[in-house]
């Protein structure tokens, strides 16, 4: 594709709502490694980073990397902008995806059409996402964002949000970054109704709920085998519908510009 384009998943054991999450086994494999080989399905076969802090209790996610032989990169624990940017510098990206490390049940088709819309526009885009406006079910969260942008990120954002959830300062100022969104195909917005995303142990019961009953037929399964099954067994969903449509803006809405009607 000539592009150089690194995926990061940005993983840290000190999550403060589910410490661990990550490597929370399911069916016997950590979640970490689970996302991992999902996002390995891309089609596109961008170079996979799992970025993790310095800190101490982040060896078990820098063990884990070594014993599967996946790429590993070690950087600041709370500035997650300067992680990123730093990952890119590494392995000397032409664009990084951000993809965090709570979306075990990502959509392969969704990381390949949020990139695939970005390679047709370049070079003349620096963003794009399926995030602004999120139409998929929470927890398919792909942001790609050009080099260029990460450093002019990196270089001006200030705000604790800003360099905590690394993107905000590009879908902000709209006015000086050129940015695309893509839209899911079936053209339902299912981003609060629908949560496959984790930060609470209700979360994780759903999420092996899922892949107890989709993974031993089929390895990696898609969005649509999910909603298939959560049509013939409606009581998984209620298993974390209580934190549906739950995200970090809510904590920031006087702050953000561009977030409306949470």
């Amino acid at each position: 594709m000539g592009l150089k384009i690194v995926v990061v998943i940005q993983a840290r054991m000190s999550s403060t709502r589910f410490p661990g999450k990550v490597l929370q086994e399911v069916l016997g494999k950590p979640l970490l490694l689970h996302q991992y080989e999902r996002i390995s399905q891309s089609k596109l076969e961008p170079l996979i980073v799992v970025a993790t802090s310095t800190d101490e209790s982040d060896e078990p996610i820098v063990e884990l990397c070594k014993l599967h032989d996946i790429h590993c990169f070690r950087g600041d624990l709370n500035n997650l902008l300067d992680r990123h940017y730093k990952a890119g510098l590494a392995y000397e990206a032409d664009a990084i995806v951000k993809i965090p490390s709570d979306c075990p049940l990502i959509s392969p088709k969704a990381i390949d059409k949020v990139l695939a819309k970005y390679i047709e526009l370049s070079p003349e885009i620096d963003y794009v996402s399926n995030l602004h406006p999120a139409s998929y079910p929470d927890g398919n969260d792909v942001e790609i964002i050009s080099m260029k942008a990460m450093q002019n990120v990196w270089q001006n954002a200030s705000k604790d949000f800003e360099l905590e959830h690394t993107t905000p300062y590009i879908w902000e100022n709209p006015e000086l970054f050129r940015i695309e969104n893509v839209i899911w195909e079936s053209e339902l917005d299912f981003s609060k109704s629908h949560r496959f995303t984790i930060d609470y142990p209700e979360d994780l019961i759903f999420i092996k709920a899922i892949y107890e009953n989709l993974y031993p037929n089929k390895k990696y399964f898609e969005l649509e085998d999910i909603l298939d099954l959560l049509q013939e067994k409606p009581e998984i969903m209620q298993l974390n519908k209580d934190y549906a449509g739950e995200y970090w803006y809510k904590n920031h809405l006087s702050e953000l510009k561009t977030i409306k009607n949470y």
